[in-house]
């Protein structure tokens, strides 16, 4: 459909946002008869497409090539000098980007009973929508809002920030043209360790400055060294514990970086900072208070276990009700809804279990509960670990970097979460995450046939690493979640 006309209209349902939530919950919701207002300011398929995933996962791929052929030589591979020309990357980059956010809009213009709103929406009333645009502005009411504006980089409280040349954020960076000599990357988290990596091997010095005392710190303390001893093989400098960060104008048009930490004072000469200390909800211009829509002191939307607000008739979606931030989160936040309204089938938010990737190289892919979140809870658990320098497949590839782990709770023998860092992480949790959902106890998959010599195979290795206290778990057959 062509977009709104400027005028004031009643539909069945407002979305706003055009996210992985918002998209594909405005089809659904078309399909069915309602009729659907979508509204975005910026672009159609929200920041996975445009600013997080698409992009960053084909730039992550970029920096693994120029990796793989300056190591060409240790598998007797002469490929001479690697150079990387950043500018195009970029241009491959926004070429994909584009194509996967005009395939998002064509399919949204071919819903039935969907109409697509370009403006800047904010409540005028609890049911009531204002839309600032280049048309003007116009009012939409409907029984039916959901929120999916998602969030953006954080900007954080250092004393002289403005003072860097290139202040970089996980949009900016990737839109670069040449390869910085130096980056210096503040935060030690997802997005900070995949660009601090990806630059490295496009050829920067990288100086990582974390303020935990671990990197990516929801992890257990071994999975977070284990990748750590992996980055610093590389040649990045990371500092832990960082205190007290301040920027200085430098010389040669560069600023000075000073910080402490426990083992002393440190300091970083850069032209160009990332900021990657996490992300914000974009609520600030949605006036929820008119709505009367209840946030967090962070400003993310509160939500139940339905994804409803406190306000009948209003839900949130995506990044912007907090929590674990993942596309595919988002987008099982929209099949919740979906089956919620319009099928009769409520699932509530607690009942899944999180799983997400992190893409470095060793690549972390996690599902569950981490050991510490298992006994923090009082789980009894048995713990299985493997280093990866013993799973054949990592040796015959030269990826021997990183460690496997899986959580198993002792009287069931249930798996209750995984870490496995290592080349294809994020794959070998899904066959985890398979087995979770059908409940099978880790038994099952110690004494699985699978296909050798493969990085899955390496799950046999991991259980039977757990030796005769294996024997004492129950087996008894467990009826499956799903038939």
């Amino acid at each position: 459909m062509s977009d709104h006309e400027k005028h004031s209209e009643g539909y069945d349902a407002i979305i706003i946002g055009s996210g992985q939530a918002g998209t594909p919950l405005a089809a659904e919701l078309g399909r069915a008869g309602l009729h659907t207002a979508l509204i975005e300011r910026a672009h159609w398929g929200g920041t996975c497409v445009n600013e997080g995933c698409t992009p960053t996962k084909l730039m992550v791929a970029c920096a693994e090539v120029a990796h793989r052929a300056r190591r060409a030589a240790q598998f007797g591979v002469y490929a001479g000098e690697v150079r990387v020309e950043l500018s195009e990357i970029r241009a491959k980059k926004r070429a994909l980007v584009a194509s996967f956010a005009a395939g998002s809009e064509r399919g949204l213009r071919a819903a039935p009973n969907v109409t697509l709103i370009r403006g800047e929406a904010s409540f005028s009333a609890p049911h009531e929508v204002q839309v600032s645009g280049q048309g003007g502005e116009q009012r939409l009411t409907a029984p039916r809002i959901f929120l999916n504006t998602g969030g953006r980089p954080a900007r954080p409280d250092i004393p002289g920030l403005a003072l860097v040349p290139h202040l970089l954020d996980s949009t900016s960076i990737m839109e670069l043209d040449e390869v910085p000599g130096r980056l210096v990357v503040v935060g030690g988290g997802y997005i900070g360790l995949e660009f601090a990596q990806m630059f490295a091997r496009f050829g920067s010095r990288v100086t990582v400055l974390h303020q935990g005392e671990q990197l990516i710190d929801r992890e257990d303390a071994d999975i977070a060294r284990s990748l750590l001893a992996a980055l610093q093989a590389e040649g990045l400098e990371i500092h832990l514990g960082v205190r007290g960060l301040r920027v200085e104008s430098g010389e040669g048009g560069a600023v000075t970086v000073r910080f402490e930490t426990p083992r002393g004072s440190g300091q970083a000469q850069t032209r160009h900072l990332l900021v990657a200390t996490g992300r914000i909800p974009n609520t600030d211009a949605l006036n929820l208070g008119v709505a009367g829509v209840h946030t967090d002191p962070r400003g993310f939307v509160v939500v139940d276990d339905h994804l409803r607000t406190n306000v009948e008739g209003i839900w949130a979606l995506g990044d912007v009700k907090g929590g674990a931030a993942f596309t595919h989160v988002a987008y099982d936040d929209y099949r919740l809804v979906r089956d919620d309204l319009l099928r009769g089938q409520a699932r509530p938010v607690s009942a899944r279990t999180t799983t997400y990737t992190l893409f470095t190289d060793p690549q972390l892919g996690r599902i569950g509960l981490s050991e510490r979140e298992a006994r923090h809870q009082g789980h009894d658990v048995l713990v299985a670990s493997l280093p990866m320098s013993s799973v054949a497949r990592a040796i015959e590839t030269g990826r021997t970097a990183g460690m496997m782990k899986a959580v198993i709770d002792r009287a069931s023998g249930q798996i209750l979460g995984a870490a496995i860092l290592g080349p294809e992480g994020g794959e070998v949790t899904a066959a985890l995450q398979m087995a979770m959902l059908g409940r099978l106890p880790f038994t099952a998959l110690r004494d699985a046939m699978i296909s050798h010599p493969t990085l899955s195979e390496s799950l046999n290795t991991l259980f039977m690493t757990l030796g005769e206290v294996a024997g004492s778990v129950q087996k008894a057959p467990v009826e499956p979640l799903i038939s």
